[in-house]
This record gives structure tokens, C-alpha cells and sequence, in this order.
């Protein structure tokens, strides 16, 4: 169970609103180091900011590759490596990577905007163990490594 921190506060937690007079915790599970969750954290504020454009993101997703490969996740960091060539090579983060189903099944891509994509990517990268975030992380994977090679 988390601590509250020097700030009283509840580090990696999100409260939710459960009713008008309660809130409930909600233990979440970011990359697996604080190094790699402030890292993160910091590219997140850059991109929302700056979008795709920002100031020395190649460098510092690179940064947090080498977090995640001390981390042990393959998946990550070959996402990582594949998303910082994207953009160096497109100036872009057009990724078609996510999906809406119709009732009959069938699927058409979101049009999104890059910084909203580059986002939504990274934010999936906070809980990369969770089970749907790694199906979306992997369709990230396989987009991003069909449109470079």
C-alpha cells in the first residue's frame, strides 16, 4: 500500500468520484522506476505543450528507452525506438494506429491529430502492464514498424 509523500500526497494514485461526499483510491501502476515514471511524466508535459515538435524529444524518448530496456520490457522499448524513428523520419506522429468498430463489425481508423496520438501513445505507456494497454501498445508496435520498414 503507497504512503502519502513529504506533501501529504498519494504518489502513482488516481481518485475517482464515487459519490458527492467520497472519493476512493486507486493504486496505479506506472513504468516500473521513478526515473522511468519522471521521465515520462516530463515528455508528457513537453508534447502536450509543444506536440511533436518539442524541444529534444527524440533525446529524451531515447532517454527512456534505455530506462526501459534496464526495465526488461521488450515491448516498450522496441515501441519507443520504433515511435522516435517515426517522428525523426516524418516530422510527424501520423500513426494510424487506433480503431472504431461499427455495429456490424466492422473497423475504421480515428483520424487524430499527431500531439493527441503521440499522447494518447505515451499515456499508454504508463500502465504498460495492463492487459488492454499492451494490445493497444502492440498495435502501436506493429503501425509504426509496417510504415518504417
Amino acid at each position: 500500500m503507497p504512503r502519502k509523500d513529504k506533501n501529504n500526497v498519494w504518489p502513482d494514485c488516481v481518485f475517482i468520484r464515487v459519490n458527492s461526499l467520497n472519493l476512493s483510491k486507486i493504486e496505479t501502476t506506472d513504468m516500473k522506476t521513478q526515473e522511468a515514471n519522471d521521465k515520462l511524466d516530463a515528455i508528457l508535459a513537453k508534447v502536450e505543450k509543444k506536440g511533436v515538435e518539442a524541444p529534444k524529444l527524440i533525446e529524451t524518448l531515447k532517454d527512456l528507452r534505455n530506462i526501459a530496456l534496464q526495465e526488461q520490457d521488450p515491448l516498450v522499448v522496441k515501441t519507443l525506438r520504433l515511435t522516435y524513428e517515426f517522428i525523426e523520419e516524418n516530422k510527424s506522429f501520423s500513426v494510424q494506429a487506433q480503431y472504431e468498430e461499427d455495429d456490424e463489425g466492422n473497423e475504421y481508423p480515428l483520424e487524430i491529430e499527431d500531439t493527441e496520438n503521440l499522447v494518447y501513445l505515451l499515456t499508454l505507456l504508463k500502465d504498460a502492464e495492463h492487459k488492454i494497454n499492451r494490445e493497444e501498445i502492440k498495435d502501436y508496435r506493429t503501425v509504426l514498424k509496417e510504415e518504417l520498414y
